[in-house]
């Protein structure tokens, strides 16, 4: 931090006359040391932390961001960084990414409150400091809390319905915290399956209710008031830089543009799909009426730990296809081939492991990443499975972004990190077709921060608007569901037989089972996104209640007493997604028609492929998304490609 505030203080000392190249650009090269070392603390807190690692980050991060905030508010590099923002037309020597540069750089000091007066500059300072502090204990309370949480079952009866994978994986659980019998545990590949297969509803029950109250119960790690401060501090924050919601804030820097244009989208969606939904559900529960009568058991109502169970049974019936039977074609090892042989496929890229490279995790692997021309593109790390110090979900992270200086490409180093099921005594790591698209959406992330080609690591990879970074990883996904890509790589494990036609046309059959409701329920995070970032007041009312509110007009399953998402909505709290949840539906309208054009001109297509990478995934953020993506499709998208391959047109 020192060395920053010296690299800062040469700037505005300089008595030169401010231009591009003496502000802009030098402003660009100051903190590296800082942010090589930030970078690394903070992705170990969620791919690998300890309790000293997360003492640090406590006392660390409000330094961080009173530090940060200093710079902003400096009024000397302000007024340099004005100066030059303000003769940017003059200066013919700045091309269209230097233009780009200058205006997110004025535009960040204009957001982070340059233009203040000095009481609310210190008050700004502070919200700051208290948003870092509360998004970190947000995180932490849901580590600890996921991690808290065992079922331990002794009696094999209560594994009724179980296959026998995940009787494995829990036996091995079990062994791995020093119990006797089975674990169950609210890490994905442990929590999802036992609802989904479990015959026991009780435990379904009382699993699924573990998960959904974590962090709502009233203990030290309850959320709700966390929660509440994270709003209301964030619309202060807005309304200090004179907008009416914090959603009118983040969303000037989006393609959505504003609140109309995103609740046009949801409300598109709702539309479409809600009704289809509605008859989704309903069938659902008819056929769990008729397996309880087959049972002779009274009919009862359909709660939300039965939905995922009968739903499995009901695709089951219609379409005899289960997550099981494909399992055992995608061995992890033989999808790591598939995924980055899809990559040389389109690009003609290549993987190499190299053992040399120090990783956080004995899991973690890293590879360099070799151009179609032999020239070195990246490193990629790779870090697959569940573990205590591990937050749940996936993600992309870069530990270092790509940029040029001197005529020098310095190429990037990105990470994928997943949670997929683990392998066993006497089993490899068997994935699912979902936990493939996961690992095909990650991966795409990484292609768009592999591929950089920009001259400023701020503009490169992944930093570009919220609502278009989905795009290059949700248009991975489509490939998951091509048999010319599964007959690449998925091979079933004990006898290496490649898989069957008729399998994968029954997992394509059913493909849309019960695609509307998936649709709604994405809906439902971006209504309870935007009906927390679109208040003008401060929360009024329990957070619990504001979250039924704003979901009630698309509700699906009743409301298990009790339970509360908000308060383990990482996305919306301590992520990047506040006020910009919809942003994965605004991503697959784009990725369902930018996939078109693969369908149009090759599945395969190597040139059209090199199109995408060049005017998409190399351009980062120093070209507006809108006009990346009508170079790449020659016109804007709209809803009706999701429609098609979702099936209701």
């Amino acid at each position: 931090m020192r060395q920053e505030v010296e690299e800062v203080e040469a700037i505005t000392s300089n008595p030169a006359v401010p231009d591009f190249q003496n502000t802009i650009v030098s402003l660009c090269k100051t903190g590296e040391i800082l942010e090589r070392a930030t970078t690394v603390m903070y992705n170990l807190l969620s791919a690998e932390t300890n309790d000293e690692l997360e003492a640090l980050a406590q006392k660390m991060s409000p330094l961080l961001s009173d530090h940060s905030s200093k710079i902003m508010l400096n009024v000397k590099l302000f007024e340099r960084v004005k100066a030059v923002y303000e003769q940017r037309n003059e200066d013919s020597s700045l091309d269209a990414e230097d233009l780009m540069l200058l205006e997110k750089t004025y535009d960040g000091f204009i957001r982070s409150g340059a233009n203040l007066p000095e009481d609310k500059k210190e008050r700004f300072s502070e919200i700051k400091a208290d948003l870092s502090q509360l998004v970190l204990q947000f995180s932490q309370n849901r580590i600890k809390e996921t991690n808290d949480y065992l079922l331990h079952l002794t009696d094999e009866a209560d594994l009724a319905g179980l296959p026998e994978s995940q009787r494995e994986a829990a036996a091995q659980a079990a062994k791995e915290k020093g119990y006797e019998g089975w674990a169950i545990t609210l890490k994905a590949p442990s929590m999802r399956p036992f609802i989904q297969y479990s015959e026991k509803r009780e435990l379904r029950r009382q699993v699924y209710m573990a998960a959904n109250t974590t962090c709502a119960r009233e203990n030290d790690r309850c959320n709700y008031g966390i929660c509440e401060k994270l709003i209301n501090l964030r619309l202060e924050l807005a309304q200090l830089l004179g907008y009416e919601t914090y959603a009118d804030y983040v969303l000037k820097n989006r393609m959505a543009k504003d609140v109309p244009h995103v609740m046009n989208l949801l409300n598109d969606l709702i539309d479409h799909y809600f009704e289809h939904a509605k008859k989704e559900v309903a069938a659902v529960e008819q056929f769990m009426q008729e397996q309880l009568v087959a049972e002779h058991q009274a009919p009862t109502r359909l709660e939300p730990w039965d939905f995922m169970h009968y739903a499995h049974l009901l695709q089951l019936r219609d379409y005899n296809i289960d997550p099981e039977m494909v399992r055992p074609y995608f061995p992890l090892e033989s999808v790591i081939s598939g995924v980055f042989g899809l990559a040389t496929t389109l690009y003609g890229i290549t993987f190499v492991e190299n053992p040399e490279i120090p990783v956080y995790h004995p899991d973690v692997k890293a590879y360099d990443v070799m151009d179609k021309d032999g020239s070195f593109l990246a490193v990629l790390y790779t870090d697959f499975f569940p573990r205590e110090g591990k937050q749940s979900g996936a993600w992309m992270t870069s530990y270092r972004e790509q940029w040029m200086e001197n005529g020098v490409d310095h190429r990037p180093h990105v990470s994928v990190t997943m949670n997929f099921t683990k392998p066993t005594p006497t089993k490899p790591a068997l994935l699912t077709l979902e936990e493939v698209e996961t690992f095909l959406h990650e991966f795409g992330h990484s292609l768009h921060g592999m591929f950089a080609r920009t001259k400023y690591a701020s503009l490169s990879g992944t930093n570009v608007y919220w609502d278009f970074v989905e795009l290059p990883s949700q248009f991975m996904e489509n490939y998951a569901m091509e048999p010319a890509f599964l007959r690449t790589f998925a091979k079933h494990y004990q006898t290496g037989e490649i898989i069957p036609d008729e399998l994968i046309e029954r997992v394509r059959k059913a493909r849309n089972f019960n695609v509307a409701y998936g649709c709604i329920r994405q809906v439902s995070f971006g209504l309870l996104d935007m009906g927390y970032y679109t208040r003008t007041t401060p929360v009024d009312a329990p957070i619990a209640q504001l979250e039924e509110e704003a979901w009630q007009r698309v509700q699906l399953l009743p409301k298990a007493e009790g339970t509360c998402m908000t308060v383990q909505f990482g996305h919306i709290m301590d992520g990047g997604y506040s006020a910009g949840y919809y942003s994965y539906k605004w991503a697959e309208v784009l990725d369902a028609d930018a996939f078109e054009a693969f369908r149009e001109r090759g599945m395969f297509s190597r040139e059209v492929a090199d199109d995408f990478r060049e005017k998409i995934l190399s351009k980062g953020g120093s070209v507006h998304p809108l006009t990346l993506y009508r170079n790449f499709r020659g016109h804007e998208a709209t809803i009706d490609a999701l429609l098609h391959r979702d099936g209701l047109k």
